[in-house]
């Protein structure tokens, strides 16, 4: 059984909805998800995961959040060389340059990137379809 980090930080709850349907993908494909906030997470859980799901909303002029998740993301980023992991976040302007950027960044460390959610404002019935399929994706 695949054994999937659900990994994120929400300032409005958008983003830890969505964390909750990438579970539910994760789960419903047979796999084991469990859900954290990034305070929770550190690279020397990485080896403990056969799959990680990272989400962060867009932040200021289109980044990740840089007080919690930006620090626990880039302590990660080189421990992510082969491993299967998933990105997902809500935006409320802006384009979603700052996913395009986090999968360029994500890619460069060698990670195998298996999809990208991004929604603006709270998941809608298309987002929740479309993050349970990443979350299956992990598995």
């Amino acid at each position: 059984m695949s054994k999937v980090a659900i990994v994120y930080w929400s300032g409005t709850g958008n983003t830890a909805a969505m964390a909750g349907y990438v579970n539910m993908g994760v789960e419903a494909a047979g796999g084991q998800g469990e859900v954290m906030e990034c305070n929770s997470f550190s690279a020397a859980k990485i080896a403990d995961y056969d799959a990680i799901a990272f989400g962060c909303p867009a932040m200021g002029d289109e980044v990740l959040e840089e007080t919690e998740f930006e620090p626990m993301f880039n302590e990660c980023i080189g421990n992510l060389s082969g491993k299967k992991v998933a990105l997902f976040g809500s935006y409320g302007w802006g384009t979603g340059a700052w996913m395009e950027d986090w999968e360029q960044k994500t890619r460069s460390a060698g990670a195998n990137v298996t999809g990208i959610c991004i929604c603006n404002g709270a998941p809608d019935e298309e987002a929740a379809d479309n993050l349970k399929a990443l979350g299956g994706g992990l598995v």
